[in-house]
Order: C-alpha cells, then sequence, then structure tokens
C-alpha cells in the first residue's frame, strides 16, 4: 500500500518546478516502464499492479532503487491519464552538458516557442527515428518532461539530448563556423527542390505564429513543404509535430544518410 507521503510526492512531479528542484520526472505505462527498464535507466521508483511485477524478470530491475505494489486505485490517485496503467516509475533526469561547438558540428534542429507537449514529443519521436541526436529548445518551449511530452515522445528521449538555451548564442556560433541554418518558412524554397546538407541546424516555429521575427536573420537557407492540395478551405498548413517528420526525412534522404 502506498504511503500518502509518496502519494503526494509523485502528484508533485507533475509541476515543472518541483521536477527541476528533485531533478525526478514520472514515466507511465507497461511499455514505455519494460523500455527503460531494459535500457537499465537509473530509475528511483517502480510502482506497480504485482501481476506486472511478478512478469519482470530479475535483470530487469537492478537500476531501480525502490519497488512497490500498487493497486488500480492507487494507481488511479497518481496518474495523469484517465485510465492508468499497470506500471508508473519515477526517473532520474539525466545530467547532459550543452557543448554548442560540438552540437553544431552535427545535424540538430532548434525549436523556437513550441508549446504544445504533443507536438514536442512528437518531434523528440521523429528526431530519434532519424537518429537525430540533439534538440536546442528557446526557453520558452513546453518543458521536456512534461507528462504530456513523455507519453508521445516514448522512449525516445532516451536516445535525444534536449537543451534549453538562447537561441541567439547557438546561431552565433554557427555563424561564425559557417553551419547553416535551415528555417521553415512559407516563402522558402521547396524542401523537394532546395539543396540539403548533411550538417546544419533545422528551425521549426510555433504552432501558430512562427519562427520569431528577432530569429530570423540568423536563417540562411529558406524552406518550405509545398501544398499539393488545391483546397483553399481547412487545410492552410502542417502541424509542426507533422512538417518536422517529413522535413527531417527529406534532410537524410538528401544527404545520403540512408541505412541499408
Amino acid at each position: 500500500m502506498l504511503s500518502k507521503t509518496r502519494i503526494k510526492f509523485i502528484k508533485s512531479l507533475q509541476n515543472k518546478k518541483v521536477r527541476d528542484e528533485e531533478k525526478l520526472f514520472v514515466i507511465e505505462g507497461d511499455k514505455l516502464v519494460k523500455e527503460f527498464l531494459i535500457a537499465n535507466v537509473p530509475i528511483k521508483m517502480l510502482l506497480a499492479k504485482p501481476e506486472f511485477l511478478d512478469g519482470l524478470l530479475p535483470e530487469l530491475t537492478r537500476s531501480v532503487n525502490v519497488i512497490e505494489d500498487a493497486s488500480y486505485d492507487e494507481l488511479k490517485q497518481i496518474s495523469t491519464l484517465k485510465t492508468p496503467h499497470n506500471a508508473l516509475a519515477v526517473v532520474h533526469i539525466p545530467k547532459h552538458e550543452m557543448n554548442i561547438s560540438e552540437i553544431i558540428n552535427q545535424f540538430c534542429i532548434a525549436l523556437d516557442f513550441v508549446q504544445d507537449p504533443g507536438n514536442m514529443g512528437t518531434i523528440i519521436r521523429a528526431a530519434g527515428w532519424f537518429g537525430i541526436k540533439n534538440i536546442v529548445c528557446s526557453m520558452d518551449c513546453v518543458d521536456v518532461y512534461n507528462p504530456k511530452v513523455i507519453q508521445s515522445s516514448m522512449g525516445a528521449l532516451m536516445h535525444v539530448n534536449v537543451f534549453y538555451s538562447d537561441l541567439k548564442k547557438l546561431f552565433t556560433s554557427a555563424a561564425q563556423n559557417a553551419i547553416p541554418v535551415f528555417g521553415t518558412l512559407l516563402e522558402g524554397d521547396s524542401i523537394y527542390n532546395h539543396k540539403l546538407d548533411n550538417k546544419g541546424i533545422i528551425l521549426l516555429g510555433n504552432e501558430s505564429k512562427g519562427i520569431s521575427n528577432e530569429l530570423i536573420p540568423f536563417i540562411t537557407e529558406k524552406i518550405r513543404i509545398p501544398k499539393f492540395s488545391n483546397a483553399r478551405e481547412g487545410i492552410d498548413s502542417l502541424n509542426v509535430g507533422m512538417a518536422a517528420s517529413i522535413v527531417f526525412s527529406e534532410f537524410l534522404r538528401k544527404s545520403g544518410c540512408l541505412p541499408d
């Protein structure tokens, strides 16, 4: 049986300030929890139904500090989901030191004021799928450890480093090193015709406002995803998460970095 103190503590991690102070975040769901266990990610607490725990091999729980049985009602109290799953875990936030010179020498992503947790999670998941290791977010982007971001990014968060920084510093360093910045803008060239590279920064903007005016001068290559439909109403733009997947795929395809 979970104590009231433990329940209160786990619920408090829904708050970004508490997550930052404790250096902890919560993951939910049988599949997601198992993926973190298999990857041997350090876990502070694993709370799950007895049948879930009974099905785990002993070696999968070696990185877990505390394991406790939890009933459906207890999981419901601490879950952010309408219908809780069989398992929930409290995970240590990894320590990633941001090295700008290292980041700009790899293909990476910059996000400007992306606010929707679902979009952020989708972008992280797409980055993980296409092997992009680093995402640099403006300070006003949604928190990567927001529960909804975690759910939509799934296990991709284990393979992608997400940093928060002043994007002007990143782009200034890129300019000093002749690293291109590709910005997704309506007036850009079609991504299917534009010369792309296997090095550079892809800048994606806010869901409704696009890229901030103060960052546009840093863009060296303006690109867009052309619209093929003739429909005038109802389809005026792509969701930023969907657009990110298309852009990543096209960059990797044209750069020749394709898997066998």
